[in-house]
């Protein structure tokens, strides 16, 4: 269905929304979308972040302790 829509189609649908919503009700609903987006972002980096830092902790050192003096 959405195959058929086309470029006079999407300058259609645009016009409609803009005329229904007016410029300063989606300038700040787009605001809001990329606060979102960048508040994902940082969870997702924050969450990687995270996930790296308890696999460094779990990696231990296991050489036994008469082999440490040795080195």
């Amino acid at each position: 269905m959405l195959n058929n829509i086309g470029l006079p189609g999407l300058l259609l649908i645009a016009v409609v929304v803009l005329v229904l919503f007016g410029r300063g009700k989606i300038s700040s609903l787009m605001g809001e979308v990329g606060k979102g987006i960048t508040a994902f972002k940082k969870g997702v980096s924050d969450g990687t972040k995270e996930l790296e830092d308890d696999a460094a902790t779990a990696a231990k050192d296991v050489t036994p302790e008469a082999e440490k003096d040795k080195a």
